[in-house]
């Protein structure tokens, strides 16, 4: 699925896949890993593709993690079995805020892999989502707090900040820091308003989009094949 925060547009996919890591196997549990990419035109300037200089950069390496705990947070993995479902989150533009686009357009990638999989009966609780997840940027810009910053806005924030949250209203993640100065605790109080505020604007389009008839074509049961 295709989301757009602003004029910043990530890709989100979600693949399933039989069996579990090495570390994973016979325990009972499925897995959920993330993977993060920028395309080499997203930005301004062209940046060369990580496959070709042959390593992964240390904040695409993060960017994942922080997809995979998010999502984590979210899901029974012992309903899966022994499954792996596999995110790639791939920014096709960038304009600031591409790591919490791409957690929240993977919620909805993560929500019709759940839906496939439970098409096929391979869950053991039909319902393994306990709660929906968003993600946005926050920050003060000239002393005052934004939501959802672009990069003119992000490139010169004094306080930067990207909140993870749940439908239910808990915090899954925050990453907050001041760009060159301290902020108080009653800046830190509004920023958290304004994130959770945005997130709840966020549920609202993920439920709209999970809505709408499931993008491809579900499998038969396992039984009913036979």
């Amino acid at each position: 699925m295709l989301v757009e925060f602003g004029q910043t547009r990530v890709m989100c996919t979600a693949s399933v896949t039989e069996g579990v890591p090495p570390w994973r196997r016979d325990s009972g549990l499925g897995w959920l890993t993330a993977e993060y990419a920028m395309l080499p035109a997203a930005t301004h300037t062209r940046s060369g593709r990580e496959s070709v200089k042959g390593r992964v950069g240390g904040r695409t390496q993060e960017i994942s993690r922080l997809i995979g705990r998010s999502l984590r947070a979210c899901i029974d993995l012992a309903a899966l079995g022994e499954n792996t479902i596999a995110i790639d989150c791939d920014v096709l533009q960038a304009d600031g805020g591409t790591r919490t686009a791409a957690i929240t357009g993977a919620y909805v990638a993560l929500s019709d892999a759940v839906t496939y999989l439970a098409a096929a009966g391979k869950l053991a609780d039909p319902q393994p989502i306990s709660c929906m997840i968003a993600a946005v940027s926050v920050g003060v810009v000239d002393g005052r707090v934004r939501l959802d910053l672009p990069y003119e806005e992000d490139s010169r924030a004094e306080v930067d900040m990207n909140v993870v949250a749940t439908d239910t209203g808990t915090l899954v993640e925050i990453q907050g820091t001041g760009e060159g100065a301290t902020f108080p605790r009653s800046t830190l109080d509004k920023l958290l308003d304004s994130a959770l505020a945005g997130c709840e604007q966020l549920f609202a389009v993920q439920k709209e989009a999970l809505a709408l008839p499931y993008p491809g074509e579900l499998p038969e049961p396992a039984a009913a094949r036979k």
